[in-house]
């Protein structure tokens, strides 16, 4: 990885960006927040931080033309990282006050988690899912990491998870009420519904690997 390696990081009005740019720059690289679509159109490295509703997430990507620039990114074939929300808004749609549109690069959906779930004792699980849980890396990808590790502690805060329709799709896995996809790969293009940057030394070595893709 080369010293202050510059990143993206899209500024839509509701992502959790200090956390994201403290992260990146502990990992040695020079974050640049921006919501200027042609920067994000031809940034080397892409973060799309997660939080906010669905729905307002696409309308302003949208109106600001930070959404073409972001397909525009994918299709260079650059390495891209989403974050929570920034993962939902891969998929075809979301079930969060819609059924909304999503971007449709990775078929299916995103939809909530039931009400009522327990867990394997019986306990009620609430919703949303919050705190440390255990993510399960289902392939090799070079954002999973290298050293034989199956499993991983990150930190989690979402209602809502997204179901692949591809198997293939799918880079990891977590356990809240049954299992559910936590990270997703297609090429360069990685989504990840927990928080690396909230998650210490596992989110930090994440976004280490991210960096050298």
């Amino acid at each position: 990885m080369r010293s202050g390696q510059s990143v993206a990081v899209v500024d839509y009005g509701m992502g959790n960006l200090r956390s994201v740019v403290r992260a990146l720059q502990a990992v040695g690289a020079a974050p640049a927040v921006t919501s200027d679509p042609e920067v994000i159109a031809t940034a080397a490295r892409v973060v799309f931080p997660g939080q906010g509703a669905f729905d307002q997430c696409m309308s302003r990507l949208d109106a600001t033309g930070m959404g073409e620039a972001l397909q525009e990114h994918w299709k260079a074939g650059r390495p891209y990282l989403g974050i929570c929300l920034g993962l939902q808004v891969l998929f075809e749609e979301s079930e969060e006050h819609g059924p909304v549109r999503g971007f449709g690069v990775i078929p299916g959906r995103v939809v909530r988690f039931a009400e009522g779930m327990t867990d394997e004792d019986g306990a009620r699980l609430k919703v949303p899912h919050m705190g440390w849980n255990t993510v399960r890396w289902e392939r090799d990808h070079p954002i999973a990491p290298m050293d034989g590790e199956a499993e991983d502690w990150f930190y989690f805060v979402h209602s809502y998870y997204v179901t692949p329709t591809q198997p293939d799709d799918v880079l990891a896995t977590a356990q809240h009420g049954g299992r559910f996809t936590a990270g997703t790969a297609r090429g360069a293009m990685v989504g990840v519904q927990f928080h690396p940057e909230k998650s210490q030394a596992a989110g930090l070595d994440l976004l280490r690997r991210f960096l050298a893709m």
